[in-house]
């Protein structure tokens, strides 16, 4: 095994795990499957990391192994809930639907900020972007950007549609 592609590999990882693991939840919904997710999508990412040649798309190699893993293990799963005449008392613990209207609720709060904020939010929480990343890429100071996201973050916190 070469160092250097070891240590390129482990450097990737180092930087862009947090970003990874929020598509993996946002696949799986629970966060220790997530966690399975990404790791069996790294391991086939490394035995793939001679081969992609672009290394400006291992995020999107990484994602694709990720969906297909999951489809392939949604699909080895067994059928756990088996139809029953009988329907349960209360609501199921895990309640999708709420989560789905506060996950819409959120993209229209997050449409209803100015482009420049929405846009530092999204660099900032979404991508996990750091405040020193963001300036470089928008050509403003940190201090511009510290301020735009905390105007943005303010006005979500006071958004009607959130609460």
């Amino acid at each position: 095994m070469k160092g250097t592609r070891h240590e390129e590999f482990r450097s990737y990882v180092a930087e862009r795990r947090a970003v990874l693991l929020r598509a993996a939840t946002q696949l799986t919904s629970d966060r220790v499957e997530a966690e399975d997710l990404l790791q069996a999508a790294l391991a086939k990412t490394y035995l793939a990391w001679d081969r992609i040649q672009d290394r400006a798309a291992v995020d999107g190699y990484v994602r694709r192994a990720m969906v297909n893993t999951q489809i392939s293990w949604w699909r080895r799963r067994r059928l756990d809930v088996y139809p029953t005449d009988q329907l349960p008392d209360r609501p199921a613990v895990d309640d999708h639907t709420r989560r789905t209207d506060m996950r819409d609720a959120l993209g229209r709060a997050l449409r209803r900020l100015p482009e420049r904020q929405r846009l530092t939010v999204m660099l900032r929480y979404y991508e996990d972007m750091s405040e020193r990343e963001i300036a470089d890429l928008l050509g403003v100071s940190v201090g511009t950007v510290k301020s735009t996201v905390s105007r943005a973050m303010t006005k979500l916190r006071e958004d009607d549609g959130l609460h």
